[in-house]
């Protein structure tokens, strides 16, 4: 079924969810694939609770949240994958490069972020662009007629213990692009795409780290860089950029 005009009140509604900065916020602080309370929300918004309970009503009515209810705490959390893939399209779309960091540490927090993250439950930052890029150059993953594993990827994937999803398990694409916001290439999203992230975390090559952050163990880097065919300089991650001056 294709959009039409017709569509385009639904189209406008759905726009005007996101067009509001703590809702923007709210979703973008999401795409870390938890569930969050309304409070931690409010605080990392920086608004007032009530405040809060206000545009989360709207996004939850308007399909873009769900929400949980345990004991007295609201947990909310994203809908679906597409909704993490519509806010992250958006923000690849509309991210700036950014200014320098006031302060040490806040240039190592963005050093970080922008090498290694979860996009919602794949792999994004300039990590997951070298993952996605290797995977194509392996001749693991072709996009020929579409984005597909290939037999070599399929065999590759029985060497790591990764199951490839089954197509008719799960509603998401198996395979897809997603424009990285830091990176403005694309990085791995689909049901294999979280699959991937999974079992790197899993097999303890990737590490959870502040928020949206993983970051490759002393074991994982090595051992990705072989799985990957890549020497481990290159996944080396760069030094933070110079900082705007500050205290660290």
């Amino acid at each position: 079924m294709h959009p039409t005009t017709t569509d385009a009140p639904a189209l406008a509604q759905l726009a005007a969810l996101l067009a509001d900065t703590t809702r923007a916020r709210f979703c973008l602080a999401l795409l870390d694939g938890r569930a969050w309370t309304a409070g931690e929300l409010a605080r990392a918004a920086g608004v007032a609770a009530s405040t809060a309970s206000e545009h989360l009503d709207q996004l939850v009515r308007g399909g873009l949240l769900v929400q949980e209810r345990q004991g007295r705490h609201r947990y909310l959390r994203l809908a679906d994958p597409s909704v993490a893939q519509l806010v992250e399209d958006l923000a690849g779309r509309v991210a700036g490069t950014p200014g320098p960091a006031r302060s040490l540490r806040a240039a190592r927090a963005n050093a970080a972020l922008a090498y290694a993250r979860t996009c919602y439950d794949h792999l994004a930052g300039r990590l997951g662009v070298l993952v996605h890029d290797a995977l194509l150059d392996r001749g693991l993953v072709d996009r020929t007629g579409g984005l597909a594993l290939t037999r070599a990827g399929l065999d590759w994937c029985v060497d790591l213990g990764l199951p490839v999803p089954a197509p008719q398990t799960t509603r998401r694409p198996l395979l897809r692009d997603c424009l990285d916001w830091t990176e403005r290439r694309p990085h791995l999203s689909g049901a294999f795409g979280a699959a991937l992230c999974g079992r790197l975390l899993d097999l303890g090559w990737l590490a959870r780290g502040d928020g949206r952050v993983v970051r490759l163990t002393p074991d994982g880097a090595p051992a990705l860089a072989a799985a990957l065919g890549l020497s481990p300089a290159a996944l080396t991650p760069p030094a933070p950029a110079a900082t705007g001056g500050g205290r660290a």
